[in-house]
């Protein structure tokens, strides 16, 4: 080999070298999340005050900012998507999304389609009760001409176990919003709905004068961010950062920020 050729050879083993301790050293410092990635989360931002459009038109809520802190926490990336809310678990069958975090009761029903996180919130179902309903019971709640749900939410599957599922009692809705107008508007005389936000409402929109009635009827449930069926991976990254926001104060922070009392 000539001197022009050795050097030449010498040069390209050198940058060789260079670019594979370059590649091990940064797959080396790259732990849990892929820090490239970036998860694509559907949401309908219609459910405050756990997910709403703010008056910048951004997502924003309760499920936004704990998201958010646990991207932080765990070294990952997320951008949202608004959604209607019955094309929020279709976009996560078919891959469009790679995570729902919507205020989603985790169900067994729900389990068999999708994975959750461990439970990140505790609500039960309410009614909301028009102004000069006298509505106290899930007894009274038969008695009721019509009661606003929103289709697809457990505040459905509550109205139905009442009223039955085919009932001319239940009036579907598409969000929230659209059932409380109603609501509001005297064509319903109560909406099934979660504590957190029924509160929500109310603490909004003290002048309107509804009430919310808690009954024992209804049981505890759990909020859960939800992934496809086994993809372990994202779902062991997104309770670890749960675990982590937990332990370092961010949870406490969010939720106070929202709910404090």
């Amino acid at each position: 080999m000539n001197m022009k050729k050795w050097i030449a050879s010498a040069i390209a083993c050198s940058a060789l070298a260079l670019s594979a301790c370059g590649g091990q050293s940064s797959g080396s410092a790259q732990t849990g999340a892929d820090a490239a990635k970036v998860y694509h989360v559907a949401t309908n931002a219609e459910f405050a005050p756990f997910e709403f459009m703010n008056a910048s038109n951004q997502i924003s809520g309760f499920d936004i900012d704990l998201l958010n802190a646990m991207s932080q926490a765990g070294n990952f990336k997320v951008e949202y998507r608004h959604q209607p809310w019955d094309s929020i678990f279709p976009a996560l069958t078919n891959g469009d999304v790679d995570i729902l975090v919507s205020a989603i009761t985790i169900t067994d029903e729900r389990k068999q389609t999708m994975d959750f996180t461990n439970p990140y919130f505790e609500i039960k179902q309410v009614i909301l009760v028009q102004k000069g309903k006298n509505i106290q019971s899930v007894e009274d709640l038969k008695k009721a001409q019509k009661v606003g749900v929103v289709t697809g939410q457990t505040g459905d599957f509550a109205a139905s176990k009442i009223l039955g599922n085919n009932s001319p009692k239940i009036a579907r809705f598409e969000s929230l919003p659209l059932v409380i107008k109603e609501l509001e508007n005297g064509g319903l005389d109560a909406v099934i709905s979660d504590s957190a936000v029924v509160g929500n409402y109310i603490k909004n929109n003290g002048d309107k004068g509804f009430s919310m009635v808690a009954v024992p009827d209804f049981e505890t449930e759990n909020y859960g961010m939800a992934v496809r069926k086994g993809d372990t991976a994202t779902l062991n990254m997104l309770n670890d950062a749960l675990a982590k926001v937990r332990e370092n104060g961010e949870y406490d922070k969010i939720q106070s920020k929202y709910f404090a009392q």
